[in-house]
């Protein structure tokens, strides 16, 4: 008789057990209250979303994929109220660069940038990359597709025009 209700004592483990690791491994959640959560992990929640942003130098059009940051909701919020254009100035072979005009919040953190970069320099200026850098960085952008990027920079002083893309 003991050893029957070993092996039932036994069966029910395994049965809580198993029902413990299967909800543990589905998609809801408790939230700090303690309420269910029922939204499916995988979904993508609005402010998650891809926003994109156009970038025209001379009569080329870019398309730019941006981060999710203070400093590009600051940019787009510029960018809701008319084009941002901004003169731009080779620096060093690699980089054009140009004042935005207005600061921005800055998250900088250690990058090493490569070609299509786009990014956020002391808060007040954006750099675009052809090239590649080191530096601390507020990240902001990057180019979609690099095809003509470098013949649209050329070499010398361009103008960038910043807009949110559709």
């Amino acid at each position: 008789m003991k050893k029957r209700w070993i092996i039932i004592a036994a069966v029910l483990c395994v049965i809580v057990l198993s029902a413990c690791a299967v909800q543990e491994n589905s998609n809801t959640d408790t939230s700090e209250n303690g309420n269910i959560d029922t939204n499916n992990n995988n979904d993508i929640k609005e402010d998650e979303t891809e926003m994109k942003m156009n970038v025209q130098i001379g009569d080329y059009t870019f398309t730019a994929t941006l981060e999710q940051n203070q400093a590009v909701k600051e940019l787009v919020e510029m960018m809701k109220e008319g084009p941002v254009t901004i003169e731009m100035s080779d620096y060093s072979g690699f980089e054009k660069v140009g004042a935005l005009g207005k600061g921005l919040t800055t998250d900088n953190h250690q990058t090493t940038t490569t070609e299509g970069d786009i990014v956020l320099y002391s808060g007040n200026q954006i750099v675009i990359f052809y090239g590649s850098n080191s530096w601390s960085y507020t990240r902001i952008g990057e180019i979609d597709d690099l095809t003509d990027w470098k013949k649209a920079l050329g070499n010398g002083d361009v103008t960038a025009v910043f807009t949110i893309a559709e």
